[in-house]
């Protein structure tokens, strides 16, 4: 591999030629070999180029930049977004915990992108455009990475998960519509209980998404806060009165985003509340889905030896021994993505509580579980609307058959002959394995008529009418 050399304040470092990186990327590439190369995630790329593309423009409209450095970053800014440099942000999850390393890559990125496109090659001559002095003007990694946390987990939530949620919640939704009248047996503690319709179990699954998701979006008013003009510790030290400000309006005009400068910059560089409330919010939705996935395979058991009420698409063969069988995947794969992000909030957790001081050294893993939350639960949900609700059917013969069957059809009786002789009938069918009906009429509690006029499954589906 051809190299040239970049030097920053411990020295001179080779740094492979085909790079627009510099010195202190390369020492962080060499220290710390830990995990994926790369492993950092995208997001925070993309956000650090709406971060410096902001800080260049208002920089110069306060006269500490020309129109030309302002350009040349702004344009390097750009190819950033539009993912054209991704190969040159080799660096790791684990590193600094301020991401100093992250910060300093797209500096020394911009900085050499920008050289080349002014007509320097990017081992000679001096650079342009300084990765310290020019790109990272008026900015300090402590409130640049943590303003790119935000941005990064705003915007993961508003294109990914939000819609995702809310177009699981709409397939639940139209499927509890098109069952609204189909009675079947309830259950509590895995036990029969009384009758409620197919319909409004759905319904509950998706009001459980409601609520999950008015819970997100609450939290998203302290998550648009941004950082930035707070530099190393929250002073603003090196920035310009009204930075803060000013590059704020900037970012709200290229992202679209209603961020606002935050209303405290030394609690979100010291801390991360706003992450940790946030991905609370993610983990109640987690929780959610593991309640609806398990309730929809439960139902769909079977086909022959389970409950069977359910029937699921066949999406793919479910065994290599056993022929014609098919399995609830898309309920385990929600499963298993619902326990992921429970995981992630552990760390997440752990990782927000150990800010000491000014600064909390956690950033880089505590924004990437976030991200890699918000990202895999948005494509499970997709999935399993598209791959599991929309084409789930109810199985009207189970659901009868069972329905038939269930002893809590008795409950009605409570109003008319009272719980301890409703009870005795329940008991008496039982242990003596005969119908409800065919106990009721030998105990001489209530006639036949009685019975048919009284246990109506269809009216134990909503509150007594007198």
């Amino acid at each position: 591999m051809n190299y040239r050399v970049e030097y920053d304040t411990l020295g001179s470092v080779n740094v492979p030629l085909n790079k627009y990186w510099g010195a202190q990327t390369q020492r962080s590439v060499e220290n710390f070999k830990i995990g994926e190369p790369g492993s950092m995630p995208m997001e925070i790329v993309r956000a650090y180029g709406y971060i410096k593309k902001a800080a260049a423009i208002v920089n110069h409209k306060k006269g500490l930049l020309s129109r030309h450095k302002m350009e040349l970053i702004t344009r390097v800014c750009d190819e950033i977004n539009e993912g054209m440099l991704d190969d040159h942000f080799p660096l790791v999850i684990w590193q600094t915990g301020s991401g100093t390393h992250t910060n300093m890559n797209v500096n020394e990125v911009i900085s050499n992108r920008a050289h080349a496109m002014d007509g320097g090659l990017p081992d000679k001559g001096d650079k342009q455009i300084h990765p310290n002095d020019d790109v990272n003007k008026s900015q300090s990694t402590n409130d640049t990475f943590s303003a790119a946390m935000h941005i990064a987990a705003y915007s993961m939530l508003q294109n990914k998960t939000i819609p995702a949620a809310e177009t699981l919640k709409n397939s639940i939704y139209q499927k509890s519509f098109e069952y609204k009248d189909l009675v079947k047996v309830g259950r509590t503690h895995l036990m029969d209980a009384t009758p409620l319709t197919l319909g409004q179990e759905l319904s509950g699954y998706s009001a459980q998404l409601g609520h999950a998701l008015e819970a997100l979006r609450n939290t998203l008013i302290h998550l648009s806060e941004l950082p930035l003009g707070g530099t190393a510790v929250g002073t603003g030290v090196n920035s310009p009165k009204g930075f803060d400000k000013d590059v704020v309006i900037e970012l709200q005009q290229l992202t679209n985003f209603p961020f606002k400068p935050a209303s405290n910059k030394f609690s979100m560089i010291a801390a991360h509340d706003a992450i940790v409330e946030t991905h609370g919010a993610l983990t109640r939705l987690a929780v959610s889905l593991m309640k609806i996935a398990n309730d929809i395979r439960m139902l769909a058991s079977g086909p022959r030896g389970g409950l069977g009420e359910l029937e699921l698409p066949s999406n793919e063969p479910g065994s290599s021994i056993m022929p014609g069988k098919v399995n609830p995947t898309q309920a385990e794969a929600l499963t298993m993505v619902s326990a992921q992000v429970m995981g992630n909030d552990t760390t997440i957790k752990v990782s927000g509580s150990n800010g000491h001081f000014e600064l909390n050294t956690f950033k880089p893993v505590i924004i990437s579980n976030f991200l890699h939350s918000a990202r895999l639960i948005a494509d499970a949900m997709l999935s399993f609307s598209e791959k599991s609700i929309q084409g789930l059917k109810a199985n009207e013969n189970a659901i009868k058959k069972h329905l038939d069957n269930t002893l809590m059809l008795v409950t009605a009786l409570n109003n008319h002959i009272g719980y301890d002789k409703a009870s005795e009938i329940a008991k008496k069918a039982y242990n003596e394995g005969k119908t409800l009906r065919e106990a009721a009429l030998e105990t001489g509690y209530l006639t036949g008529q009685q019975f048919d006029t009284w246990i109506r499954p269809e009216n134990m589906t909503k509150p007594d009418s007198g």
